[in-house]
């Protein structure tokens, strides 16, 4: 039997994931590792806990595989997250001892020089970079250059989250394009870097690494990397993507007009495409896909899990308390008090804007609000008010891409919200379409770096092979009457929003 390698590299910790060459998930182990914040915006990790993560977490996944397992990995893949800056000298050694990952926003002078040469439109419209310009890794490379210019007078390459494992894995110092369409400086129609972006930069192109396909075979594993990871010298270890793209891939949304919604702390709902879906008012943030031919677009939430997670730690101790006792998910507890409140939770309304509006938004400062709230109401109401509040605010983003483009039906739901039978129906009545879970569940990610390195070694002829392999294990239909109504309630959450971004604007 062949296996595959595949590591979802995420915020918290890395997950190790081993499939057989059907695709099926037969051993995993996690990893995690701390995120640091030595000042204001700043948000950073240690490559070498990364690396000790990536040890540990196959090691563990080892144990529990089955006999014989490390002789048979054929191919390893990455999913990493991304606008991560990595630099390194000619050597491939570390410069820092940490560096910024995609939530860092230190860049302060660094994008008004860089928009005094280029237009924010214009670099928008080459790039689809969505997010605030701070985040994305030129403005961070920048930053170096003007603050610690004698570190980065040593760089030699610049390398990206996953693309810093793979240099250990494998001594090979390059990027894949879907990780490079998040640096800033990546022309998404050439699908390369801009060189005019990059003159607009003043930075030197050599230091940004070279662009492989996805599916490329980096190399084989060096002696030090086999030996720590307990696996042979002749697997082989391939490019691997950034993590919207392999989460894209994973749950089956790399096909036109396929769509995924991920519904972890954030929440955003992702297109794939034969073009990048860009507008300058609601600004999707695009990334090349690890499928050639294709684009991943999306759209976001940025406190859709953590809305119910804050509810859960404020009014709901006692079901904490409870289902610890009785071996049960706090949230499945929340499911069924909310069951209790009608559609509609009697009149109480959620944004769920707790961490911020988006471009949706009237205004980035907009903060959550239940709306409606009397005397007579209940914890059920404000329980089903928020899983009510976060499935209107993405069928907003929802309704916004499907303005720009047509969107297939079913939709995939992934991420650990996705494991909640009763929100699922939510989903399905308020987006008014059927909205499906797969196999892959909270392992998309992995699966698709898993079908990359299939791919790219030939285990798979083809990425059709994810069809069978995330197979459809739950469908929710959307009940006409329930959809009506939730039509009715996003008018007055849209109205709602409107009044909050107001206020927010003083």
């Amino acid at each position: 039997m062949a296996y595959i390698l595949a590591y979802d590299f995420g915020t918290g910790g890395i997950k190790a994931s081993l499939y057989d060459e059907a695709g099926a998930c037969v051993a995993d182990g996690f990893e995690s590792y701390p995120t640091l914040y030595p000042a204001h915006g700043f948000h950073e990790q240690r490559p070498a806990d990364w690396w000790r993560a990536t040890v540990a977490s196959t090691r563990k996944l080892l144990v529990s595989a089955p006999g014989g397992a490390a002789q048979g990995v054929r191919a390893i893949g990455i999913s990493g997250h991304s606008l991560g800056v990595v630099p390194v000298d000619a050597a491939g050694h570390l410069l820092r001892e940490t560096v910024p990952i995609w939530s860092d926003a230190r860049p302060d002078a660094q994008p008004a020089a860089f928009f005094a040469r280029v237009a924010e439109a214009e670099w928008y419209g080459m790039t689809g970079s969505g997010f605030p310009p701070p985040l994305y890794s030129v403005f961070k490379l920048m930053w170096f250059r003007d603050r610690e210019p004698e570190m980065f007078g040593r760089v030699h390459k610049i390398l990206g989250t996953k693309d810093y494992i793979n240099f250990r894995l494998t001594g090979v110092l390059a990027t894949d394009h879907s990780y490079a369409s998040g640096s800033g400086v990546y022309d998404l129609k050439a699908r390369g870097y801009a060189p005019r972006l990059v003159e607009a930069s003043g930075l030197d192109a050599a230091l940004l690494a070279e662009i492989v396909p996805s599916t490329q075979v980096l190399g084989g594993l060096t002696e030090e990397a086999a030996r720590e990871l307990g696996l042979p010298r002749a697997v082989q270890v391939v490019a691997g993507g950034v993590d919207n793209a392999c989460m894209s891939l994973g749950a089956g949304a790399f096909r036109e007009g396929r769509a995924y919604n991920s519904l972890g702390s954030s929440s955003w709902i992702a297109v794939s495409s034969q073009e990048p879906l860009l507008d300058v008012r609601s600004r999707p943030y695009v990334f090349d896909h690890v499928v050639p031919g294709q684009y991943v677009s999306a759209l976001a939430i940025f406190s859709a899990g953590t809305s119910l997670s804050w509810v859960r730690d404020r009014l709901c101790q006692d079901l904490v308390t409870r289902a610890a006792a009785e071996g049960r998910s706090a949230y499945a507890l929340m499911d069924e008090e909310a069951a209790g409140s009608p559609l509609g939770a009697n009149g109480v309304l959620f944004n769920p804007t707790l961490a911020g509006g988006n471009a949706l938004d009237a205004s980035p400062a907009v903060r959550g609000a239940f709306l409606g709230l009397d005397l007579r109401h209940t914890r059920a109401d404000l329980l089903r008010a928020t899983l009510e509040g976060v499935a209107l605010g993405l069928r907003n983003v929802l309704d916004e891409l499907r303005r720009l483009t047509p969107v297939a039906e079913p939709l995939t739901l992934v991420g650990g919200g996705a494991n909640s039978p009763f929100w699922r129906q939510i989903y399905a009545d308020v987006y008014h379409v059927p909205v499906v879970k797969t196999r892959a569940g909270q392992q998309a990610a992995a699966l698709g770096a898993a079908a990359v390195a299939a791919v790219g070694v030939g285990l798979w002829k083809d990425f059709g092979v994810i069809d069978a392999v995330s197979g459809v294990t739950d469908r929710c239909e959307p009940d006409a009457t329930r959809a009506a109504e939730y039509g009715r309630l996003l008018a007055r959450y849209r109205q709602a929003a409107a009044l909050l971004g107001e206020w927010a604007q003083g």
